[in-house]
């Protein structure tokens, strides 16, 4: 399955636009991963736990949203937008939210 954020795929014909497909995922944090990254955000530095917990939630999302296509009869799917999102939660907890988007479309 080809995924691209471009329109278009240079060299290959879209013969069938099939319609929006969609993928999101929604994880939670836990507390002291979220205290531990307010710290590398005071200090400085990056924090390797929410680096980790974005990535997996992306890929969550776009296999999620390649499934929907091959559901449809797509072999790639174009304009891939993809959104990242904080849910705040009463008493130090939180989630993470990765929602993606794009046109699956058939190759010539």
């Amino acid at each position: 399955m080809l995924v691209t954020t471009t329109p278009t795929i240079e060299g290959r014909a879209i013969t069938h636009y099939l319609g929006i497909v969609t993928g999101e995922a929604i994880l939670g944090t836990n507390i002291f991963r979220d205290f531990f990254a307010s710290i590398c955000d005071i200090v400085g530095g990056r924090s390797a736990e929410y680096e980790e917990e974005l990535a997996r939630a992306r890929q969550i999302a776009l296999r999620e949203m390649e499934q929907q296509a091959l559901r449809l009869g797509g072999d790639a799917v174009v304009g891939v937008d993809l959104d990242y999102e904080t849910i705040t939660m009463g008493g130090g907890g939180g989630m993470l939210m990765v929602s993606v988007s794009g046109t699956a479309v058939r190759l010539g």
